[in-house]
């Protein structure tokens, strides 16, 4: 399933803090990204038909829970990515970052470290 960047604003909220009211929603991601109840509404539905969050009636309200795993759509987007712009491999993508000045000595380390784990 594919969930677009303005859908994933949503999920981020729902997968720090669910289950939430469309009104608790909208509280969370609203104001920081400039869009009004309506936009919010509209996405909170995509996402329904999507199958990406369920809602749960709770009196006059709904409740709203992710059915999507973020461990799983993490690894979708990656993949896409990896796919898009570097030919499915890893290696470019690090090597890019890089070039640009990218990595910090931190994020050596723990490539190193990852590497280190991979070789028997």
């Amino acid at each position: 399933m594919k969930v677009s960047a303005a859908e994933s604003v949503i999920m981020e909220a729902l997968w720090r803090r669910a289950p939430l009211t469309a009104e608790e929603i909208m509280d969370e991601v609203a104001e920081g990204q400039g869009w009004s109840d309506g936009t919010v509404k509209t996405l909170i539905n995509r996402l329904l038909t999507k199958g990406a969050i369920a809602a749960e009636k709770d009196g006059r309200r709904y409740l709203y829970r992710p059915m999507l795993a973020r461990e799983a759509y993490v690894a979708s987007e990656s993949q896409g990515l990896l796919d898009r712009l570097f030919d499915g491999r890893v290696a470019p993508l690090v090597s890019h970052f890089s070039k640009n000045r990218k990595l910090s000595a931190e994020d050596i380390a723990e490539l190193k470290k990852l590497i280190g784990e991979l070789d028997p």
